[in-house]
């Protein structure tokens, strides 16, 4: 998948596509669906395929501090996205100018002159443009004359409801993630780097691996069983806390693994870790000692539940 950053960076080469236009946060199985459908009409018309998306995200940039919680870093989507059948990704930097850009505009630099859309898929009820001016019937009537398709989204549904980022964000902030994993299509995963940490798991004999998770709000919170992989003989069982560590003060938020009988270097290591159930909300103790007792508590639900796994 070639990644390209910005309009200013399109090469004559990219014109003539079947696009796509969203956020595709958390990639899925209803965005997967439109991945599919584009994928056949690319197939079809012998063109490759370009998912357009934002950075940040539209209420990011508006409004940061109510945004909701990603589910996918871009880095994590970016990787989700290089599963699928997915030849180009345009990202647009979500700016003051790119804000105050009309309808009309967006349509003629990126869809026309940009990319030489063929044939487009978004949402009956995608806005777009200064103002949100943009709208289904407005690329509708811009495709006829301009000369490419404009068709809806399929809408896929589990369970009698719609699948979407805010469904499995309410299935995550509630501990549902069974759920999750059903509308993701997968096991919900979050990735980054193993950093250095305090070393306080290690002076209480529960080693952990912290990981920098890049991320304002995180969806997830509290103790999990977890496996990791990028590391040798993945995937790795072990328990996971995701928060602000209250406890011993902490002030921002770390993903940190205790994986189970394990001893090496990971360091540096770009790892992933899949969420597989919620053993209990993070909560603050009167001590340290306290805190321990209920590691070792945390540690033996989450190998009880890898146990019952096999």
């Amino acid at each position: 998948m070639e990644l390209i950053r910005g309009l200013h960076t399109l090469k004559p080469r990219h014109r003539g596509s079947v696009a796509t236009i969203g956020n595709f946060d958390g990639v899925h199985l209803g965005h997967q669906a439109v991945l599919g459908q584009l994928a056949e009409k690319g197939a079809e018309l012998c063109l490759p395929t370009v998912v357009i998306t934002f950075e940040p995200l539209s209420r990011e940039y508006f409004a940061p501090e109510s945004a909701p919680p990603r589910l996918t870093r871009f880095r994590e989507k970016v990787k989700a996205l290089r599963r699928y059948s997915v030849d180009r990704m345009l990202v647009l930097p979500f700016n003051r100018k790119l804000a105050g850009l009309s309808a009309e505009a967006f349509i003629r630099q990126v869809l026309v002159e940009g990319l030489g859309v063929r044939y487009l898929v978004v949402g009956d009820d995608f806005h777009f443009g200064a103002g949100r001016e943009g709208d289904f019937a407005m690329l509708q009537k811009a495709g006829r004359d301009y000369g490419f398709d404009v068709v809806n989204m399929h809408t896929l549904s589990l369970n009698g409801e719609r699948v979407s980022s805010t469904r499995i964000r309410e299935a995550l902030q509630n501990g549902h993630l069974e759920i999750a994993e059903q509308l993701l299509g997968r096991p919900y995963r979050m990735c980054g780097r193993v950093v250095h940490g305090d070393q306080r798991g290690r002076s209480i004999g529960f080693p952990t691996a912290n990981i920098r998770m890049h991320r304002i709000v995180a969806p997830v919170d509290g103790v999990f069983a977890v496996e990791m992989f990028g590391v040798k003989g993945e995937p790795l069982p072990g328990v996971a806390n995701v928060g602000k560590r209250p406890t011993v003060d902490g002030t921002r938020s770390l993903l940190e693994v205790h994986l189970f009988d394990f001893s090496g270097d990971l360091y540096g290591r770009h790892v992933q870790v899949d969420f597989l159930k919620r053993i209990r909300p993070e909560k603050r103790f009167e001590s340290f000692e306290a805190l321990k007792q209920q590691i070792e508590k945390d540690s033996s639900e989450a190998r009880r539940f890898f146990e019952k796994r096999i």
